[in-house]
């Protein structure tokens, strides 16, 4: 079992940045790849971005170049900064832990946080 718990979510201006983190119990955090998934009212979890074990990332394309996904695996920590935030991001933003390859797909994640709002105003 891996336990996650996400923080750093928000209330911040359009053009802002907030940093989320997600912090790691349980599993050798390092064995897993991690991802950052969000969600909107009536829709399904989006992928944001995510990480292999060794640190190889990709990002959806909207949030390239404005989000950077990051991993401490000594202290079992996975990052999500968020630079050049619009009111479209808004959503509960989610960690999420696979123990395959890293991996765009939500449902080969295995392992959930309770989820962080992100909140951007215009």
């Amino acid at each position: 079992q891996v336990q996650l718990v996400e923080s750093g979510g928000g209330l911040v201006q359009a053009g802002g940045s907030l940093r989320l983190s997600c912090a790691a119990s349980g599993r050798t955090f390092s064995n897993y790849a991690m991802g950052w998934f969000r969600r909107v009212p009536r829709k399904e979890r989006e992928f944001v971005a995510a990480i292999s074990g060794s640190g190889g990332t990709t990002y959806q394309d909207s949030v390239k170049d404005r989000f950077t996904i990051s991993r401490d695996n000594a202290k079992n920590t996975l990052f999500l900064q968020m630079n050049s935030l619009k009111p479209e991001d808004t959503a509960v933003y989610y960690c999420a832990a696979s123990g395959t390859t890293m991996t765009l797909t939500r449902t080969r994640y295995d392992y959930w946080g309770q989820g962080t709002q992100v909140t951007v105003s215009s």
